[in-house]
């Protein structure tokens, strides 16, 4: 084994003496992240006169990580034969030293131009500065952008009732709009060319213990009259504190009596200390005038799949083998939770567990055409009474089925016998198949996809819903509160386009494990870590979704999993806690007020029996100045947004008229600007000029028709449709990661990654700075996704939000796979669907911290995705003809490439060609 730190030869870096100079200098082309200098602020936020230094101000409070860039990487290659990567002499150099500031990264700029409202005292409030960026002097893009905050909301002093408190507005993290500074009236609207979209993530968890959202301690709620807005940090009190006035429709109302009574002690309170008052995002205890019934227990109804493919496959022992070990796991508080298990194969297998006797029996029901329940009782059992039997069961459920040769599957009449187990109470059904339904109702047939695959009228043969049944069933199942998610994990065609209808109006989720097999170790690793996280978050029961607005406003679309029952009414059976929703918003009048205010409330009962409202409010200053809005704009929501409306046109015209709409509406936000923002309309200015803030929403909508739910390549039709089902439900974070995959150079990463992050702190009682070791493992600083940032002797993980793939370069310096594997020789380590070999941090220092940055991201307490790891062996000109003649590495290396989305691949354009067609597209 190797020692602990290696020494090798570093390289010979040349100077470029022709690099381009520095980021731009001025005002408008400064770099907004860039720390300056400003005079102090009031407390109105009128700059002060003074010579104070405001830098002594902006640094206290601040932690600083320690990330400098290691300089004495042992895994470098020492030989001159490579072209050493060039770097820009900027701010946005990967190799500058920068400090991570936990406020906001944009500067408000106190200078005779910035930009101003006007309160209705006549105060002027300083909004975001507009800064320009020339696309076509920004490569390769400066990526570190889409890891910053939004641009921050500017709000008047004193808009909310405690002007002090940071948590009034709602944090991006869970409710944030495309728009941080919103334009007085459509016709400025319409002329930005900007969408005007909330993004709503009502959970940052999959458990409730992870989550610090404040709880009201009584059942209180006080709501408006008229339009039904719960009471929030934003809403005045007049009449000395008996009456409040609503923020969005501005009725007064009467204060609840006991608003300001504490029933535990039994005293008076100050109603300002109520958490509703203080908090942007909260939850209150509902009374029982908002339960049509008592809150029911969590129900999960299993429907596995016992046909001949799916036990030699493995999903069926694995299936009820994870079921087993994640009993523990699922919330059931009060002991109330109760399952029921229904085997499908061309008949429906019951099991009814008879109270006070060993064993289960087994009820089989061969008429699929009315199926019915084959008992009164014994079917749906308490988990909590039934536990050994429950136990004894799954451990025995695969031999019931091990000497099968039955082929169909009726996956429909299975739907419709679990749902007439549940209907009465609701719940879930979790549906285990790997084969396509082909017997009883909702059978599916295999489509042509060779004949319309790559062509434009793939979307509409291919992805759209092939059996009425899934749709009409899943509005059923909602009605009756019954949630139905989907794992999917057959090897052939199963119709994800069709059947993600299921969970899609019930709330569900579609997961998709193509070519899964029990014989992988790593398949079985993933689909089981998935299920038992799946089974162990806590869920939100019959719950519905309303979202308010200030006058003259409305809620126009709804994207997500979900039901419309009205026009701006949600329903979920069962709320998840790892998707997210859209909703596109329309303005009906012109806007006076200089703030408007967004309330999304979700009711919804928990898993330990509570009837509670979720309340989420967020405030958005209003101007009449387009370069208010754009410099306000938030370029990740927008991204959001417009991926909804893409896969929507994908969906009901075609993928290629997708891709344009795409390309389309980065020219015309290009346009607008040239012709409305750039100072003084110069001619020929430079067509590719945008908002700083915005510069990475031509490179996110670009790779975004790369996607594998967008690109013009062929593509199974079964990926596809679950790549666009996982798009349309996935948080911005993950969103992001999706569409441009994040890559980490190992070979020369700082000696910090991999290790706890040490943090300097300052210490109060002793006056002292000190050095504070977090459990937070550090990771490389990421690069761009493109081959020219490669070393062809490097070591580079990507994460594309789903998958890991480890990059070994063909020119590695042997040491590091010494290190990394245990082997010197490169083409002796596994490649394909793998883990690394497990050293401890004495054996091989190097593997241990590259396993610990894998484990980081892998670590995700927001999602259930697993990312399973694959090994890459890039080529090199002395590879050896049978490693290059594997067909298994090539097709690796193809999809590690489409990864690096700058690139051009096979008929895709590059980045930078987009950008050169770009100019010809933007009027002159």
């Amino acid at each position: 084994m190797s020692s602990r730190r290696r020494a090798y030869p570093q390289p010979q870096y040349a100077l470029d003496a022709s690099a381009p100079p520095s980021a731009l200098t001025s005002p408008l082309q400064g770099n907004p992240y860039q720390f300056q200098q400003q005079p102090p602020v009031t407390g109105l936020g009128i700059p002060q006169q003074g010579s104070f230094d405001h830098t002594t101000q902006e640094f206290q409070n601040i932690r600083i990580s320690r990330s400098n860039s290691n300089t004495n990487s042992p895994y470098v290659a020492s030989s001159n034969q490579f072209a050493p990567f060039q770097q820009q002499d900027g701010p946005n150099s990967p190799q500058t030293t920068q400090f991570s500031f936990q406020n906001q990264p944009f500067q408000q700029q106190n200078t005779a131009s910035s930009n101003l409202y006007t309160q209705s005292n006549g105060l002027s409030i300083p909004l975001n500065q507009l800064y320009t960026t020339d696309l076509s002097r920004e490569l390769p893009p400066p990526i570190s952008d889409l890891a910053l905050t939004p641009p921050p909301i500017v709000l008047p002093p004193n808009i909310a009732i405690n002007p002090n408190s940071e948590s009034s507005n709602a944090s991006p993290d869970y409710f944030r709009s495309t728009l941080n500074v919103i334009p007085n009236s459509s016709s400025l609207l319409k002329k930005s060319k900007l969408p005007l979209a909330l993004i709503l993530k009502p959970y940052r968890a999959l458990t409730i213990q992870d989550e610090d959202i404040p709880v009201t301690s009584d059942t209180y709620i006080s709501r408006c009259r008229r339009c039904k807005g719960y009471i929030n940090p934003f809403v005045s009190f007049v009449e000395n504190g008996r009456r409040w006035r609503c923020n969005f429709c501005n009725l007064l109302n009467d204060i609840p009596s006991n608003f300001e009574y504490d029933e535990i002690s039994g005293q008076v309170k100050n109603k300002f200390d109520r958490v509703e008052l203080n908090h942007a995002v909260v939850e209150f205890l509902a009374p029982k005038e908002y339960m049509v019934r008592t809150p029911p227990p969590i129900v999960y109804t299993f429907i596995i799949d016992v046909s001949v493919s799916a036990v030699q496959s493995g999903l069926t022992g694995t299936i009820t083998r994870t079921i087993l070990e994640s009993l523990d796991r699922i919330p059931n508080t009060n002991k109330t939770a109760k399952v029921a298990f229904i085997g499908v194969d061309s008949s429906l297998h019951y099991f009814r567990f008879n109270e006070g006797l060993d064993g289960v029996e087994s009820l089989i029901v061969s008429d699929i055409e009315e199926p019915f329940l084959p008992a009164p009782e014994g079917l749906l059992i308490n988990l909590d009474e039934s536990r050994p039997a429950i136990e004894r069961f799954l451990l025995d459920f695969p031999t019931y089925f091990e000497d099968t040769s039955v082929q169909g599957f009726a996956l429909g009449p299975a739907l419709k016998a679990g749902h007439k187990l549940i209907s009465n109470i609701g719940g879930k059904l979790i549906c285990f198949t790997a084969s396509l339904p082909s017997i009883g109702e909702g059978k599916l047939s295999v489509r042509d996809e060779a004949s319309v695959s790559g062509k434009p009228k793939e979307a509409k043969i291919l992805l759209s819903l092939a059996e009425n049944f899934y749709k009409s069933f899943a509005v059923q199942c909602n009605s009756s509160q019954v949630t139905v998610d989907l794992f999917l994990t057959s090897s052939a065609y199963q119709d994800v386009a069709t059947l993600s209808n299921l969970p899609r109006y019930t709330a569900g989720q579609t997961h998709f494990y193509p070519a899964w097999t029990s014989a992988k170790y790593e398949d079985v690793t993933k689909l089981s870590k998935e299920v038992s996280d799946h089974l162990s978050q806590d869920i939100a029961m019959e719950a519905v979704l309303k979202v308010r607005g200030s006058i003259g406003f409305s809620m126009n679309s709804f994207y997500g999993n979900f039901f419309n029952r009205s026009s701006d009414l949600c329903s979920f059976p069962t709320f998840p806690r790892d998707q997210s929703y859209c909703i596109e918003i329309s303005m009906d009048e012109t806007i006076t007020k200089p703030v408007v205010f967004f309330q999304a409330a979700i009711l919804h009962s928990t898993s330990f029996g509570e009837r509670r409202v979720r309340l989420f409010n967020l405030a958005i200053p209003i101007s009449s100045k387009l370069n208010d809005i754009y410099a306000s704009a938030d370029q990740l929501a927008i991204t959001n947004f417009y991926t909804h409306k893409a896969i929507e046109k994908a969906l009901a015209s075609s993928l290629p008229d997708a891709r344009n709409y795409l390309s389309t509406k980065v020219v015309e936000l290009l346009n607008v600007y040239k012709k409305e923002l750039v100072a003084g309309n110069v001619s020929g200015a430079s067509p590719l000029q945008l908002s700083t803030n915005l510069r990475m929403l031509p490179l996110l909508l670009f790779s975004l028709t790369k996607h594998l739910g967008f690109r013009a390549e062929r593509v199974p039709s079964d990926h596809r449709a679950s790549a666009l089902n996982d798009l349309g439900t996935m948080p911005i974070n993950q969103l992001v990661k999706s569409i441009y995959p994040t890559v980490y150079a190992l070979h020369d990463m700082p000696d910090q990654c991999g290790l706890p992050e040490r943090l300097i702190e300052f210490n109060e009682e002793t006056g002292e700075e000190e050095e504070v070791v977090s459990t937070n493992i550090l990771l490389p600083e990421p690069i761009n996704a493109t081959k020219s940032s490669w070393e062809n002797y490097g070591l580079y993980l990507v994460d594309n939000s789903s998958e890991l793939f480890l990059w070994i370069s063909g020119n590695v310096v042997p040491g590091l796979i010494q290190d990394l594997f245990g082997t010197d020789n490169l083409y002796a380590i596994a490649t394909g669907k793998t883990e690394l070999p497990e050293f401890t941090i004495d054996e091989s220092e190097f593997n241990y911290r590259v396993r610990q940055i894998i484990g980081k991201i892998r670590d995700q307490n927001d999602s259930i995705t697993w990312k399973n790891l694959y090994v890459v062996i890039g080529g090199c000109s002395n590879e050896p003809i049978e490693i290059s003649q594997q067909r298994d590495l090539m097709a690796l290396r193809m999809w590690t490439f489409s990864c690096l989305v700058e690139d051009k691949n096979g008929n895709e354009v590059s980045y930078r060609d987009f950008l050169t067609s770009l100019k010809s597209r933007v009027s002159q």
